[in-house]
């Protein structure tokens, strides 16, 4: 395969970030020769990438093709898939399904490393997906018109742990709390699912905390929230939103925090330092 460094592979599922990556590497002079999934993938992210080619769920074999046949040397994960979509809509090809088997555990990092690992083995690099986007990193301190109060910081450093906690063994990012007890964990249904179940147990006070894994892996999988984030606690009523600064990526900041102080939402950058302490 003769690479061509001009182009760069983009494996994307859902939401903003495919674009904004898209967007971003060409204006970085890249060419952007896209993955898109069915039923995850957008036709405005599609249809912004100079290359595209459309795969289901699984189809690892058509990938590596396709990125052999347009030469290109590196690529990013960018976007979300549906994680339940495991269960009934995955479609493998005959090398995904043969790295489907290999894997003893389908959970996030390690179906997202096993599938790394293959195309790293074909010769193509698999990069951070924040190389182009260093400025939607989650900033720290109080975003929000809005401060936590004493229950609300207790409970911020409460949920933290939990959050990490379960991030070790890599089965979400986000806990919901009230008056330091967890009332929702994060699992496969995703963040907002999470909130809602959550806010719905929690009424009025729920406190989202989300964090990275321990060992996060800066190719896939990154905390992410946005203003959906907000409009899922404002309709359950939710308080405060506390995320990890610098760890975590943050889409539409302004129009975020606009929905976040219309509800009456404190938004949150928390750092954690290295004696396990946090700061605002």
């Amino acid at each position: 395969m003769t690479i061509d460094p001009s182009k760069i592979g983009i494996i994307a599922g859902s939401g903003q970030f495919p674009l904004l990556f898209i967007r971003a590497a060409q204006k970085a002079g890249r060419k952007t020769v896209l993955i898109a999934h069915q039923n995850e993938t957008s036709k405005e992210v599609a249809d912004a990438a100079d290359e595209v080619c459309w795969v289901k769920l699984g189809q690892l074999g058509k990938l590596l093709k396709y990125f052999h046949k347009q030469g290109v040397g590196e690529t990013v994960f960018v976007g979300a898939i549906t994680k339940t979509r495991i269960f009934k809509d995955i479609l493998p090809d005959l090398k995904g399904l043969t790295l489907w088997n290999k894997i003893d555990k389908k959970q996030d990092d390690a179906i997202l490393r096993a599938v790394a690992g293959v195309i790293e083995k074909e010769g193509i690099n698999v990069l951070e997906s924040t190389c182009y986007l260093q400025h939607l990193f989650f900033p720290q301190g109080v975003l929000s018109k809005r401060k936590p109060d004493k229950d609300q910081q207790k409970d911020i450093e409460f949920g933290w742990r939990n959050a990490r906690g379960i991030g070790g063994m890599d089965i979400g990012q986000c806990v919901v709390v009230r008056n330091c007890s967890v009332v929702a964990v994060e699992a496969i249904e995703g963040t907002d699912a999470c909130i809602e179940r959550g806010g719905r147990l929690a009424k009025e006070k729920a406190v989202v905390v989300k964090v990275r894994k321990p060992g996060q892996d800066f190719r896939f999988d990154l905390p992410a929230t946005g203003i959906k984030t907000i409009e899922t606690m404002a309709a359950v009523h939710g308080a405060v939103l506390a995320v990890e600064a610098g760890q975590s990526l943050l889409f539409d900041p302004d129009a975020m925090i606009r929905a976040a102080d219309d509800a009456g939402i404190v938004v949150v950058g928390v750092k954690e330092n290295p004696d396990g302490s946090l700061d605002y």
